[in-house]
Order: C-alpha cells, then sequence, then structure tokens
C-alpha cells in the first residue's frame, strides 16, 4: 500500500534531519539542516510538487479502501491546505453571482450614511472612518453595531481599542424595546478589549477559525466586524520605520479583506488623520495602507456645531467627492 512518511527528526543539538517518502518517488530523500538554519526551498518545493501530483491518485486509492477513514480526512485536510495555498481563478460571472447571492448592504442607522454609501455597509468590503478625534467615528460605529444586531439579526464583533465602547448608548440607540428583545440584541455584540497588534492578530485568527466551523454547519455568525480604532494599533509599530511593522500593517489588513469577502464580514475600522498639503487633513498610515479598504470616509467636525461633513474619499461605486450631513450626539 502505498503511504506517505514525513517526519521531522531533531538528533543531538547540531542537525535537524527532515525525511520524506514519496510515492513512486525514491525511497528515501534526506534534508539535513544545521540547528539555526531553514530548511532549504528544496525541500518545500519537492513536498509541494508530491502533494499536487500524487494527492488526487492517493485520494482514489482512499476511496477503494472500506477502513481507510483517517487516511480519507487526512487528504482532505491535504486538499484544503492546497485550496487555500492556490486560490482558483474566479471569472465575472461568478463574483456577480456571490455579490448578488451573499454580499448584502447592512444599513449603519444613519439614512444620510446609507445613502452616502450606496445603501451602507456592504459584507465583503472593509471601510474605513478617518476623522479627527470629536469628529463621531466612534458614534457611527455604536450606531451600525446596534443597527445590524437589532435589525439585521446579525452577530457584531466590536474590537475596542481605547475604551470607546459604550453599552450604554447602543441601548440608547436601539430604543424603547422589550428587555427580551434588549437582552438579545446586547448579547448579538460582543466586546473586545485589545491594545496591541499582536493581540489583534490572534483574535481575527480565531474569528476565522470560528467563521469557518459556523459556515460548515450552516450557521449564522458574525455580520459586523468593527475595529475602533485600527490606526492606535498599527502607530506604534511603524515609529521606527522598521520593515517589521509595515509587513505586519500589511499581514493584517490583507487578514481583514479575507475575512470580509470569504466569510461575507462587513468590516469596519477607524483611523485618525495627519496634515496634508496646504493644511488639509487626510487619513493616517500611509500610502502602503492605502490600498487595504474597499471604501474610505473622511470625517470633519464643523466647528462649533454637533455636525459633521462626512465625504468620500474611495469607493467602488460612488465617485469621490460626494458627502453628506452626520449629527454627533455628545
Amino acid at each position: 500500500m502505498p503511504f506517505i512518511y514525513l517526519h521531522l527528526h531533531v538528533g543531538g543539538a547540531r542537525h535537524c534531519r527532515v525525511k520524506a517518502r514519496f510515492i513512486r518517488w525514491s525511497p528515501v530523500t534526506i534534508y539535513s539542516v544545521k540547528k539555526g538554519h531553514r530548511i532549504p526551498s528544496s525541500f518545500c518545493s519537492a513536498v509541494e510538487d508530491f502533494l499536487l501530483h500524487d494527492l488526487h491518485a492517493l485520494a482514489a486509492h482512499a476511496e477503494e479502501q472500506p477502513s481507510s477513514e483517517r487516511l480519507r480526512q487526512g487528504v482532505d485536510q491535504v486538499f484544503a491546505i492546497i485550496d487555500t495555498i492556490h486560490q482558483p481563478w474566479i471569472n465575472g460571472m461568478e463574483l456577480l453571482e456571490d455579490a448578488q447571492k451573499n454580499k448584502r448592504a447592512l444599513s449603519t442607522g444613519c439614512e444620510r450614511i446609507d445613502s452616502l454609501l450606496n445603501g451602507g455597509l456592504h459584507e465583503g468590503h472593509v471601510t474605513e472612518l478617518a476623522g479627527p478625534s470629536s469628529s463621531g467615528k466612534t458614534q457611527l460605529c455604536l450606531l451600525a453595531a446596534a443597527n445590524v444586531a437589532y435589525q439585521h439579526k446579525g452577530g457584531v464583533t466590536y474590537v475596542d481599542t481605547g475604551n470607546s465602547f459604550s453599552p450604554k448608548r447602543i441601548a440608547h440607540f436601539i430604543g424603547q424595546v422589550d428587555q427580551k428583545v434588549l437582552r438579545t440584541v446586547m448579547n448579538s455584540i460582543v466586546c473586545h478589549r485589545v491594545y496591541d497588534i499582536f493581540t489583534l492578530l490572534a483574535m481575527l485568527h480565531e474569528l476565522e477559525f470560528r467563521r469557518k466551523s459556523q459556515m460548515c454547519k450552516g450557521d449564522g455568525g458574525v455580520s459586523l466586524l468593527i475595529i475602533d480604532s485600527i490606526s492606535s494599533l498599527i502607530t506604534p509599530i511603524l515609529g521606527s520605520n522598521s520593515p517589521q511593522g509595515r509587513a505586519l500593517m500589511i499581514s493584517t489588513g490583507s487578514l481583514l479583506k479575507k475575512l470580509a469577502h470569504e466569510y461575507n464580514i462587513a468590516v469596519l475600522v477607524t483611523n485618525h488623520t495627519v496634515g496634508g498639503n496646504r493644511g488639509t487633513i487626510k487619513p493616517a498610515l500611509g500610502e502602503s495602507w492605502k490600498t487595504i479598504p474597499h471604501t474610505r470616509l473622511l470625517f470633519f467636525r464643523v466647528c462649533g456645531s454637533n455636525t459633521c461633513d462626512v465625504s468620500i474619499l474611495k469607493h467602488p461605486y460612488v465617485a469621490s467627492g460626494k458627502a453628506a450631513k452626520f449629527t454627533i450626539h455628545d
């Protein structure tokens, strides 16, 4: 019976040996790696070539064996890993059908903002609210959380990085409802206190694992993911202009886009602003982050009032520059 033997063995303190036995290949291939060095790329390529070349034959063999349940499970797991690494190409019609069937627009609870966003926060998209302090960003996050949990009956994950989450304001936005309804809505909103980028990444990976499990079972799950604010976690790691900090930022953004698209989640993040050309303001985090959000809104509070001007900087369906008014409730 053909089999796979892939074993990592640490021999003493000096060497690390990796053995791999392949179907229809040489009986044993041995790679010897000095301690502290990386496994050679030739080994990784050999394993990947083997999986892509012989896995279908192994799957067919497993189907013929009535007592090979563990082997079939192992093959399924390897197929899942390969599908993750080698994403299939998707044509325009498939993308359109996915958007029409699985990607809803979730109302924020503010008609003017919904109109500005062409229906609300779109599942599959990352939406960024950028603006100075006290410009209404957190209020819109809380309002959207309340509305999605109450009106859309969707789960909300709220990542609070600055102790700004307020259950009292959530209850205020929901309004006068039966206590049982209020309890159900409030239980649909899960708040995580996160104060560094590594905790955020761990939480996002946990969310991905849980969402994948829910989709396999056909259960509902998180519809809206809010991070208020993303910039307070990323700015500290960019302070020294190190490539590691920038890489962490891009990894975080890519993971957010993956969660949004693959698991039909609307992602809402807030960002602060910095000075731009000719006295203007612009979103922080630089040019590298600029490509992450699908939609970017700029908030600016009118001096001496509770009115905020909200304008579109970037949107897949709406022209830049379109604006609306948003009332802030202190």
